[in-house]
């Protein structure tokens, strides 16, 4: 392998890793907090997709600009799916809550396959396809675009989350949903809270893949699948976490992908298998300090 295809091969696994740790850390969140393994998470990341390339069809809204629109309302979809739905079945085992959004991912899928078929669908814009070269590394514009926004929203949310009084209350209520309660913290608004959080950082996901993947409504599924990789790889517990298990899984998928296409899922897997017999708890553990 020459040194202009590592070159590449690292520019592109940067490139991956800022938008697959921001598919991956509402998932994270939900299921560090509220210890709900969120199945509707694609689906929430497809509908993001949707309403960007809707807002930029009908009204020519620049996609970069659709994010926090995207943001906003799978926050209110998602706040509300938790307050009426989940929110009834918070305490019941885990199983029960995995089919719930389970069941919730399935309808989203059918009503978007019904509305808008399942045709596949992308957004264009006048730069994309454009880029710049470093020597012989392509870097394309909207990927670079989409990993500032990824790490601007991550970097956001580690902020919001150890710097302001509701972020450090939704962080106690996953360490100790008891104590929280002892000082004040009313846990089925944190709750709810926490889930449309995870929504909008879906819903974003789901705006700036629009712009680099080909998408239809069955789409979520395999980035609820990487969400879930990563968050075993990295481990619960805080951002950084999440941003290792993005960076090791976007090195391996580019790096196989370059070399061996059709083993790139499954040599990911196999490291998932041997983590989780070697080092169950991730990479950087499950501390949420």
């Amino acid at each position: 392998m020459s040194g202009a295809e590592l070159g590449q091969i690292a520019v592109n696994a940067v490139l991956l890793s800022g938008i697959l740790a921001l598919v991956a850390l509402g998932f994270a969140l939900v299921w560090g907090i509220m210890n709900i393994v969120n199945l509707t998470h694609g689906a929430f990341i497809v509908l993001g997709a949707y309403l960007t390339f809707w807002m930029h069809e009908l009204w020519k809204v620049d996609p970069f600009l659709s994010v926090p629109v995207s943001m906003a309302v799978l926050f209110a979809v998602g706040f509300l799916v938790q307050r009426v739905l989940i929110n009834q079945v918070i305490r019941a085992p885990l199983l029960a809550t995995f089919l719930l959004t389970f069941g919730l991912e399935i309808l989203i899928v059918n009503l978007l396959n019904f509305f808008f078929k399942a045709d596949t669908r992308s957004v264009m814009t006048p730069y994309s396809g454009t880029g710049f070269s470093i020597g012989p590394v392509r870097v394309p514009w909207i990927r670079l675009g989409a990993l500032g926004v990824a790490i601007g929203l991550v970097l956001m949310l580690g902020a919001f989350l150890t710097r302001t009084r509701l972020g450090r209350a939704i962080r106690a209520t996953g360490m100790d949903i008891d104590a929280a309660r002892l000082t004040g913290v009313k846990a089925p608004t944190i709750y709810a809270l926490t889930f449309g959080i995870g929504a909008a950082l879906a819903g974003a996901a789901g705006s700036l893949l629009s712009m680099i993947v080909p998408f239809d409504p069955n789409l979520g599924g395999g980035y609820t699948e990487r969400a879930f990789v990563i968050c075993v790889i990295g481990g619960l517990g805080n951002v950084v976490n999440v941003l290792i298990g993005a960076a090791v899984y976007a090195v391996v998928e580019v790096f196989v992908g370059s070399r061996v296409p059709a083993l790139s899922q499954a040599v990911t897997f196999g490291i998932l298998v041997l983590l989780l017999v070697a080092r169950p708890q991730g990479i950087a553990g499950k501390s949420f300090s």
